[in-house]
């Protein structure tokens, strides 16, 4: 049996899930790996065979995501050449993290593809919603779009919903507490976050950043580059962590047991979405990083909230289930051959 696993290439999340996805993948079946997209700091340990421009988006560095430059990133035409020319009339079963080239190849070309992504519980009918008739919803409804849909979110809201895939690094890891605070804010720059964390001076800050890539200290404040295994081990070291409402980051802290706090872009319904579900299990959520907010985190530092979650390893679990069908229909189809 033959599949292409394709993966979203903006952010970190969709490779941080094929890390722990692929391997099991690869003990069934033969493997091929594709990606589309930018704006990541993890590298797959495997041979990429395909990789594609795709339809991405940019960072921005006051909460939000850069449209100007985005819009400058969109290749529309190269996009459809894209999906024209990518094989998957080659394969027995496409695997797709909200990759948008493989989905429409695959719909325009009616062949066999299983969605499995965070974005598909997002738009699922149980989930927590942001906001009514939001346009956004469409667009990651056909941004990368499939028949056969499973999602991953921080509860399991329906059949088809499962706990977060963690990886190993995570999972395994022990834990400790060496009292600083983790900051993963990517839609922000440097310099704000710095402005409003160096309010509380007496907390030793360990921020992550997408727009350096040099360390540097200001008084109790660490800026360094992302970087897997330095983001690993701040976050499995940490007293706390603050960090935007995406979905494998507040997921890890959770299962850590780590005090969280969100703050979701800024018109970004997916992270709007997300923040509405980790309030419900009682995560606190500011809406921005600013001064009328300082209250507000200084509070969160002083308590000692953390939100007790259960995220099973069952990544073998949900694959196998996923898979079975197609595997069954493999191995009838190459006994009719012989």
């Amino acid at each position: 049996m033959k599949i292409l696993y394709a993966l979203q290439g903006t952010g970190n999340g969709h490779t941080v899930r094929a890390l722990e996805i692929i391997p099991h993948l690869k003990q069934r079946a033969e493997v091929d790996i594709l990606i589309s997209g930018y704006q990541r700091e993890i590298e797959l340990p495997w041979k990429i065979k395909y990789k594609y421009h795709g339809l991405s988006f940019v960072f921005g560095k006051n909460g939000g995501i850069n449209i100007w430059k985005s819009l400058k990133q969109l290749k529309l035409k190269q996009f459809i050449r894209e999906i024209k020319a990518v094989p998957v009339k080659d394969y027995d079963l496409i695997i797709n993290d909200f990759e948008p080239i493989t989905a429409w190849a695959s719909k325009i070309k009616n062949t066999p593809i299983i969605s499995l992504s965070h974005q598909n519980a997002v738009i699922n009918k149980n989930t927590p919603k942001y906001g009514l008739l939001k346009p956004e919803r469409l667009i990651l409804k056909y941004y990368a779009p499939a028949k056969t849909k499973f999602g991953f979110h921080f509860k399991t809201y329906s059949s088809s919903i499962f706990t977060p895939i963690l990886r190993k690094e995570i999972r395994y890891r022990n834990k400790t507490n060496k009292g600083h605070y983790t900051v993963y804010l990517p839609a922000y720059s440097d310099k704000k976050i710095v402005k409003i964390l160096s309010h509380f001076k007496n907390i030793q800050w360990q921020i992550f950043s997408k727009h350096t890539d040099t360390n540097y200290f200001k008084n109790n404040i660490t800026i360094q580059p992302v970087s897997e295994k330095g983001f690993i081990k701040s976050l499995t070291s940490c007293e706390g962590v603050l960090c935007g409402a995406g979905f494998e980051t507040p997921a890890e802290a959770l299962f850590l047991t780590k005090k969280l706090m969100v703050i979701p872009m800024k018109n970004q319904y997916e992270q709007q979405c997300n923040a509405l579900a980790l309030k419900e299990i009682g995560v606190p959520v500011i809406k921005k990083l600013s001064k009328k907010n300082l209250l507000k985190i200084a509070k969160w530092i002083k308590s000692d909230i953390k939100v007790i979650v259960k995220y099973p390893d069952i990544t073998e679990e949900i694959l196998d289930t996923i898979l079975l069908p197609y595997i069954n229909n493999s191995l009838i189809s190459q006994a009719t051959i012989v």
